[in-house]
Order: structure tokens, then sequence, then C-alpha cells
């Protein structure tokens, strides 16, 4: 993975993304343009407005029509844009991290910046993980992919309606794939996830709590998550540990690698190598 990393360096994220749109509501995102503004990236906020019909709206669905703005402006760039939500927390250095897939190719999808319930598919020669994550914190999607996920919007409105709870963010995978696209996972995380979580999660009876499992470095400012607690530093340091175990169990027990895959795989070590090595660094 080391000679794939440096290979990968030469394709950095400042240098190949169009823009990034953060998307907010009422959440304050001053510390986090500046933060991308530094890293050499042209940012775009895009507020949502408040409206009398939303106050019955669920809140996956105004989040799946805050998205949807995002993907119209996306698929009108020449280049994949960079879609975070306000509560993302990027690693320092984030501009000089590689693109997780190769910019030459032309099916590409998505790719996940942050994943949650990740899974690895394969890996390419060049170290590229083809993959799939659910949660919308932080992807590249490319103008192709985006105009494709404005048809899915569409769809889960009619299936689900705007008051009613869907994991819309769980399907973006298949329904890309049906239309042969590739998606892509990171080698590790480019940020964390420093909101509190969707309440509508746990009333579905879903995990109400999703970390980054390993980070790429240390985050560029502290997460909401800590800023609420005296002790910042400590509170930081086991929620990171806490989300670096559970990633490793996800590992071990065969979530992140499923062993069906393994079997069918040409190069099964090159899979199990991404699945574990990743794991390798000092940084909770």
């Amino acid at each position: 993975m080391g000679i794939a990393y440096k290979e990968k360096l030469n394709h950095p994220l400042a240098k190949n993304i169009s823009k990034v749109l953060i998307i907010a509501c009422k959440e304050q995102t001053q510390q986090l343009e500046a933060v991308f503004t530094q890293e050499g990236f042209e940012c775009q906020v895009l507020r949502q407005e408040f409206k009398p019909e939303y106050e019955n709206f669920s809140r996956s669905y105004l989040c799946l029509m805050n998205h949807t703005r995002a993907w119209e402006i996306a698929d009108k760039e020449t280049k994949p844009t960079m879609i975070i939500e306000a509560d993302f927390v990027p690693v320092m250095g984030i501009g000089k991290l590689p693109l997780p897939f190769n910019p030459k190719q032309t099916n590409v999808g998505i790719s996940w910046l942050y994943t949650c319930a990740s899974q690895v598919y394969s890996v390419s020669d060049e170290g590229y993980a083809e993959g799939f994550s659910t949660a919308a914190v932080a992807y590249i999607v490319t103008p192709q992919a985006a105009k494709n996920l404005q048809e899915l919007a569409v769809g889960i409105t009619e299936k689900y309606g705007a008051t009613n709870y869907s994991t819309w963010d769980s399907t973006i995978d298949t329904f890309l794939r049906d239309r042969k696209f590739k998606n892509y996972i990171p080698w590790r995380n480019y940020g964390e996830h420093g909101g509190a979580p969707n309440p509508e999660h746990k009333q579905n009876k879903l995990g109400n709590v999703h970390r980054a499992d390993v980070l790429y470095g240390k985050l560029a400012f502290m997460p909401i998550y800590a800023n609420s607690q005296k002790s910042q530093t400590m509170t930081l340091f086991f929620v990171r540990l806490q989300a670096r175990l559970k990633g490793i169990a996800r590992v071990l027990s065969g979530r992140f690698l499923r062993p069906q895959v393994i079997q069918g795989s040409s190069v099964p070590t090159r899979l199990m190598s991404f699945a574990l090595l990743r794991h390798f660094n000092w940084q909770p």
C-alpha cells in the first residue's frame, strides 16, 4: 500500500475537484470554510431556508433536499465536486491528501471521504478501493453521477413522501452501480462526523452514533461532540478510541471485508492487506 499511496499523491484533492459545497441549516460554518480555503479549495455554503411547509418534513427528507440541491450544482461542473455537511471536521492537510480514485477513470460515481458501515469490494493495482458506505457526511461526486442522483431523489420522494423517514443514503451505492458506475472508499477517513446524531435513526431502531473508524491524521479543529465537555481532549481521545476499536472489530468479524468477497477475489492478499493495514497508525 505504501507504493500505491506515493503514486496517488500525484492527484491531491485540492487540484482535482471543482469546489467544496458545504450543506448547512443553522450551523456556523466559518471555521470549516477557513480550513478548506487555506487548503486551496473554493467553497460555497448552501444554507437551507426555513419554510412553513417544511415543519412536518422528516429530518431525513430535509437532508435529502439539501443534497439534491448540491447535486444540481455538481452536475454542471467539469470536475468532481466535494459535498460535505456542516458538522464534518476535516483532518489537517486535507488538500494534499490523494484523490481516492483514478481521475482518468470515466465511470466513477461517488467516493466517500467519511465512511459509515463501510465495506470493501475490490482493490486495484494502484490501490484504489471500490466499496460501499452509508452516511452522506462527506463525499466526492462526479458530474455524471450527480445527474443520476437527482433521479434517486425523485424516486425516494415518490416512495416515502416528505414526512416519512428513509435511509436514502444507504441506497446510493446500489443505485449508482445499477447504472454502471463504480464507487470508492478511502484508505483512511479524511475527517470525522463531529455533530450530534439524527434522532430519527434511534427512533427507527438504527445506530444513532457513528464516527470515523480510522483517520488520515489529526483533526483540524475540535468536533462539536467534544466542545460541550469539560475535558475536550480526553473526550475526543475516548470517542476516537472507541471508534477505532469498533472499526477493528468490524474487520475481525468479517463485516468490512466479507469472507465471500475474499473467496471470489483473484487478489485476496491485497484485499486483506487493505482491510488490516489501514488501522496501523498511532492516531486514535
